[in-house]
């Protein structure tokens, strides 16, 4: 089936270089350029470092980002991305990284947006004054391949913020500095989350963009607008001792991103049975 997109333009909202991670999905799988507008502040709606705190959810957020490129190029459709770092919300105890990456098609009125969750990520944090007592630190984020922010541990007084550190002799130096702008004679040193600060980061960006585009190439059954994709699941799945419905998921819901047409298929992975450890009967 011939792309709808096939050589039309969509605006991505990026300051951080995300279009060298998305346009090449988008054209060879719809045929659609990419353009990124000139001087547009996407940190209006919000940084990782806090200095400008997100109005409002991160499905919001994106979609504003996508619409602010275009206004910016009067384009009728936009990309924007978005990551959120923190605990991993299926395995707790080790960082994840949910990446976020939204398409608005004002001509067929539909905005769809794809996630990606993976535990591939240097999210990190930690305190010094002095470069030799981070070396274990340093190795683990992917310093210097990967970017570092520094800023004085808790410091009232302070408003000196430094990103993308890149390089030891930079580092040792600003670490100095701002422990001495701290109370507590620490520098607090955190991992820089920008895309193109972040190798780790940028290949989970690379994976979400191919999930929209495969989303976009897939018409809905029933109206063929694009986008019909995973929009749900359904709990249940029968345990292999005794047929009780359990937790797991036993279907997955396909869906439309505009009407209100959707499909149940059995999960994907082929799994028909739950292991008895799983169940509430068996194991109450």
């Amino acid at each position: 089936m011939k792309s709808p997109y096939q050589g039309l333009k969509a605006v991505i909202a990026t300051k951080h270089q995300k279009e060298k991670l998305v346009q090449r999905p988008f054209a060879r799988g719809l045929g659609l350029e990419m353009v990124v507008p000139e001087h547009l502040d996407t940190d209006v709606l919000g940084t990782f470092t806090g200095e400008i705190p997100r109005p409002g959810t991160m499905d919001e957020v994106i979609v504003k980002k996508a619409k602010m490129g275009m206004e910016a190029t009067g384009l009728s459709m936009g990309v924007a991305s978005e990551g959120s770092f923190g605990p991993h919300p299926y395995i707790g105890f080790i960082a994840g990284d949910i990446e976020f990456l939204a398409f608005v098609d004002n001509e067929r009125d539909f905005v769809l947006i794809e996630r990606y969750i993976t535990p591939k990520t240097n999210f990190a944090h930690t305190e010094a004054n002095s470069i030799e007592t981070i070396h274990d630190f340093l190795k683990n984020v992917g310093f210097p391949q990967h970017g570092l922010i520094v800023k004085p541990k808790q410091s009232e007084l302070s408003t000196e913020l430094y990103k993308g550190i890149g390089d030891y002799q930079a580092l040792q130096k600003i670490i100095l500095h701002s422990a001495t702008l701290s109370p507590e004679g620490l520098a607090h040193i955190e991992t820089d989350m920008r895309a193109h600060m972040n190798p780790l980061r940028q290949r989970a960006i690379r994976k979400v963009a191919f999930r929209l585009v495969r989303r976009l190439q897939t018409p809905c059954p029933l109206c063929q607008l694009p986008g019909w994709g995973l929009v749900g699941t359904e709990k249940g799945l029968p345990c292999e001792s005794c047929g009780a419905p359990t937790e797991m998921v036993n279907q997955e819901v396909f869906g439309c991103v505009k009407c209100e047409y959707k499909e149940t298929y059995p999960r994907a992975d082929g799994l028909k049975t739950a292991k008895t450890c799983q169940c509430q009967c068996c194991n109450p």
